[in-house]
């Protein structure tokens, strides 16, 4: 890994500067801003906003995205979700959906206020999970002028009826009912118990396709970083199966939304499902030959000229 724990190698025309903001509920998030090496303070830059993978940090995919990104004249904030990564109270694990909608909508607050940010010029990017938080914040927030998604999953849909809506009824209530046992047992013992872990150390390829396509990233050093554990209190499950992130998603009318997917993801319908259901104007990107982690770091698969182009044809219009 190279250093100071990033999974990628900075490139010597980005600069790379830490922040640190409150939501707000309080929270301190850390974040990184990213600059073009011939970065001029008195001038003003459009900016994109990079969100992590649920279970995720901001020195794997939103960095790599970033390094890019910046040397295309952008100015890119990456953030760790609150409760998560070096986030404040990052120990905790929790996840929510207002709470991860609102890390994006704080990080539009700070960029905003920027002096070298135009505010007409503010995008979104989010990555696996924080795609579905991306376009959920832009839904409520018209400072959002564009979203684009990557291998984007909907983690309220993932969580109230399984993978490929494979859940049954009978199925949901035996999880929620043990999740309500276990609030108990945390609120005894004050530890609360996180779910299994989504980034399996050890798989097997045939049995659990999707566990190793997640191991072979965050379990192995191409993603592996110590604070991106890949899991999250069992209890937060409830607010996810409670609360929907992607309803009303005509709210986003007249913004221009970017779907991009591997042809060979696991995920690939969720995309295609909230392409259906978006409003125009909306692009559906197909990436060939690639499978869903690959769109978090592999340089040759993400498009990133087609980012370019999204980006500065959405904030032209």
């Amino acid at each position: 890994m190279p250093k100071d724990n990033y999974i990628f190698d900075l490139s010597e025309n980005v600069t790379r500067t830490p922040a640190s903001f409150e939501t707000r509920f309080g929270v301190t998030l850390s974040a990184d801003i990213y600059t073009p090496a011939d970065f001029d303070q008195t001038a003003r830059y459009p900016a994109l906003i990079v969100g992590a993978p649920y279970g995720g940090v901001k020195e794997q995919g939103p960095g790599v995205y970033a390094n890019q990104l910046a040397q295309m004249g952008y100015v890119v904030l990456t953030f760790d979700p609150a409760w998560n990564g070096a986030s404040e109270g990052g120990t905790k694990h929790l996840s929510s959906p207002d709470q991860m909608v609102e890390d994006f909508l704080a990080c539009v607050d700070y960029i905003g206020t920027r002096p070298y940010v135009d505010r007409d010029k503010i995008g979104v990017i989010g990555i696996c999970g924080s795609g579905g938080f991306a376009l959920s914040a832009a839904k409520v927030d018209p400072r959002i002028k564009a979203v684009a998604t990557a291998s984007m999953y909907d983690i309220s849909r993932m969580q109230k009826n399984g993978f490929g809506d494979s859940m049954s009824d009978d199925d949901r209530l035996a999880t929620l009912k043990t999740i309500a046992e276990q609030r108990w047992a945390d609120y005894e013992s004050g530890d609360p118990v996180l779910t299994a872990r989504g980034a399996p150390l050890i798989w097997d390829a045939e049995e659990n396709p999707v566990g190793a396509e997640f191991g072979e990233f965050y379990s192995r050093p191409r993603g592996y970083h110590h604070r991106a554990i890949a899991q999250f209190t069992m209890s937060s499950t409830q607010s996810w199966m409670n609360f929907a992130l992607l309803d009303d998603l005509e709210w986003l009318a007249g913004r221009p939304i970017l779907l991009i997917m591997g042809d060979d993801a696991h995920s690939r319908y969720f995309s295609e499902d909230v392409y259906e259901a978006a409003p125009q104007p909306k692009e559906l990107f197909i990436v060939e030959d690639a499978n869903h982690v690959d769109l978090y770091d592999k340089l040759d698969k993400i498009p990133f000229e087609k980012l370019n182009t999204f980006f500065t044809k959405a904030f032209e219009g």
